[in-house]
């Protein structure tokens, strides 16, 4: 592991895509590898390591994650994802995380402070209600006979 110069961002990446489509469609892991490269390069950070999931973000138990977790607290690093619905849509989750001394940043709004990590915490996991209930009813609507 490279040293960082003096006051250089040290970062490490993490990027999770639902299912193996999603990961290889140009939506998915490559986009949010340009996502976070771009903005390492715009800060001048040093990538220390870059983790990469093909998991649901339903489940807690993420091998990947807890590394990326685990290197970023150990080396003072800040977790970088591409948007706070990477993490998860669990709002307990998120929350979580956010007390638990690591620190972590969402490209889509890196500005964002405890209060609005908070906030986005609460609206991720709405819409994670939301895309469920969507989806039993687009189920619902293509089974035979109903």
């Amino acid at each position: 592991m490279a040293v960082a110069a003096a006051g250089t961002q040290r970062f490490v990446a993490y990027e999770r895509a639902s299912t193996t489509r999603q990961g290889t469609s140009g939506l998915g892991l490559e986009a949010q590898r340009n996502t976070i490269d771009a903005f390492a390069a715009t800060r001048g950070a040093e990538s220390l390591a870059r983790f990469t999931e093909v998991e649901s973000g339903r489940k807690s138990d993420r091998p990947e994650l807890a590394r990326a977790l685990h290197l970023a607290k150990v080396t003072g690093a800040t977790l970088v994802i591409t948007k706070l619905d990477r993490l998860s849509r669990k709002a307990a989750f998120l929350l979580t995380l956010r007390d638990s001394g690591v620190r972590f940043l969402a490209v889509d709004m890196p500005e964002a402070n405890d209060l609005t990590v908070g906030i986005m915490a609460l609206v991720a996991e709405a819409e994670r209600e939301a895309i469920s209930r969507r989806t039993r009813k687009r189920w619902r609507w293509r089974k035979p006979g109903v």
